[in-house]
């Protein structure tokens, strides 16, 4: 018996689905093993006079500032802080994907200290003593047309030339800047430079476009889930979140400080994490959390 072309294709279907896989489904690709616990000499406590402890109405915020970085934004900051100027301030500008800015006595974004404004800080000097952690190389890009590296100086990540162009310069370092990931301190300002005073904000996300363009002086070791839980607007609608407290860490009574250590980018553990996190042998810094621990 003859049969037609298209019901041949039909039995054939049919056949073909009845009958069992003949091909084994892909295997998943096995989970890496855990990293051990890094050693107890991997961790390190920060300077407690480089430490923000910023309670706010959504929970608890912890800044390592980097004055190697922003020398002269972190003392005034720090100055401010001990000052009580903080003190109450409210979030009055908060952009989702963004950031949540603050540090305005007339909370919007008007108004400053008494304090003379600063001189910006886009960039800082990177020397052979400078503490830089090395992570990955930069390949050139639109903005930044040579090779480049990131690596973290304390929990700031940065950017800069490769080290070995310091030999090649007068005054033996390289240029370098802070990088806008999520959760760096950047300093607000007004379009004119030299315009800092008093006001700040939180990154709630990587924002490469403000690199260069404002002075990154810090960042957030614990609790950017807070900053990220702040009430968005612009400008942000009534009741907002407020700083309720800003300390610096020195100064809080021993018997209430918290204990914070923060895993050495300088370290084996630091290194082992971020080859880890390589795709193609290159790491994305700003998508690298430094690990905490606070008692």
């Amino acid at each position: 018996m003859k049969v037609a072309p298209f019901a041949l294709a039909v039995l054939l279907a049919v056949l073909l689905a009845a009958a069992p896989a003949l091909v084994a489904p892909a295997l998943a690709a096995p989970k890496p093993k855990p990293l051990p616990e890094p050693p107890a000499a991997d961790w390190r406590r920060p300077d407690p006079e480089n430490v923000l402890v910023v309670d706010t109405s959504k929970g608890r915020v912890i800044v390592e500032m980097a004055p190697l970085v922003a020398p002269r934004h972190v003392e005034r900051v720090r100055l401010l802080t001990r000052r009580g100027f903080y003190d109450g301030l409210s979030f009055f500008r908060v952009l989702d994907g963004f950031m949540a800015q603050t540090g305005d006595p007339g909370n919007d974004g008007k108004g400053g200290s008494e304090l003379p404004d600063l001189a910006d800080e886009f960039s800082f000097q990177r020397g052979q003593a400078t503490p830089f952690a090395f992570v990955s190389q930069v390949a050139p890009d639109f903005a930044t047309p040579g090779l480049t590296e990131s690596g973290f100086i304390g929990s700031m990540p940065v950017r800069s030339p490769p080290g070995m162009q310091m030999m090649m310069t007068a005054r033996g370092t390289v240029t370098g800047w802070g990088l806008f990931c999520a959760g760096v301190m950047g300093m607000a300002k007004a379009p004119s430079p030299n315009s800092a005073n008093s006001q700040f904000f939180f990154m709630r996300a990587t924002y490469p476009s403000l690199d260069r363009g404002y002075t990154a002086w810090g960042r957030v070791i614990s609790g950017l889930e807070v900053v990220r839980a702040i009430k968005v607007g612009e400008p942000v609608a009534d009741p907002r979140d407020v700083m309720t407290r800003v300390r610096v860490l020195a100064d809080i009574p021993e018997a209430e400080r918290p204990d914070i250590q923060v895993l050495d980018a300088a370290s084996p553990s630091f290194k082992a994490m971020v080859d880890r996190a390589r795709v193609g042998g290159v790491a994305q810094i700003c998508d690298i959390a430094l690990p905490v621990k606070i008692k």
